[in-house]
């Protein structure tokens, strides 16, 4: 039995579309049963429904500060679609702590960074500041902490000389879009095990994980 998913989105659904196609394959053991949005204007909003994504909208900003009202409208829309997980595919707001309670270790997160490093906001001017050879994209479980849950999956890119925050970003864009869906296809299918603060992973195939950069040999 697939997992009935739930995307919540506030802009153009990147992720979210990258999912929905992972999503269409036969062996994927989850299955998008719809897009939420808090915002009417959402671009994302068209291509779920292109896909033939059911999509609901709950407008974020008539609850101003009311984040316990405003949970409580998702929540009702959250089990009327039978919804089991939950990815966040930039959605611009956030949760009460009793909320992320009620959904942990069954909502997912992605940042553009290498978490523990560069949270928050602008994470590729971060990078480039600090001066990294590599960044990428972390897939985590949400907790109250904002991009501070436990790290399920992350995928790198080397950094240049010339990068600005905008090719950097592109360049990640790629990576987040592959390890989203793997990260889902994990869960989904019971693969995931939390210890403490730490996600494990079981059944992974050995391999060689070395990465440097820059590349000198």
């Amino acid at each position: 039995m697939k997992r009935r998913v739930a995307i919540l989105i506030s802009g153009r659904g990147s992720n979210m579309a990258a999912l929905i196609d992972a999503a269409k394959a036969a062996d994927f053991p989850a299955e998008i049963v719809a897009v939420i949005s808090n915002r009417a204007d959402a671009p994302g909003l068209g291509r779920a429904v292109a896909s033939g994504i059911p999509t609901v909208v709950i407008e974020s900003k008539p609850f101003g500060k009311d984040r316990v009202g405003f949970e409580a409208v998702l929540q009702r829309a959250l089990d009327e679609h039978k919804v089991e997980l939950i990815c966040l595919g930039g959605f611009m707001r956030l949760f009460t702590a009793e909320f992320v309670q009620r959904w942990y270790g069954k909502m997912l997160n992605i940042h553009p960074s290498l978490l523990p490093s560069f949270p928050g906001l602008d994470p590729h001017g971060q990078a480039l500041k600090a001066g990294v050879r590599l960044s990428g994209a972390t897939v985590h479980f949400v907790i109250p902490e904002t991009d501070a849950g436990p790290i399920i999956m992350q995928g790198a890119v080397e950094v240049a000389d010339d990068d600005t925050p905008e090719t950097l970003s592109q360049r990640i864009l790629g990576i987040e879009h592959r390890i989203y869906p793997e990260a889902l296809r994990l869960l989904a299918s019971g693969r995931l095990r939390l210890e403490g603060d730490l996600c494990k992973t079981t059944g992974g195939a050995g391999r060689d994980g070395t990465l440097i950069s820059p590349r000198t040999i």
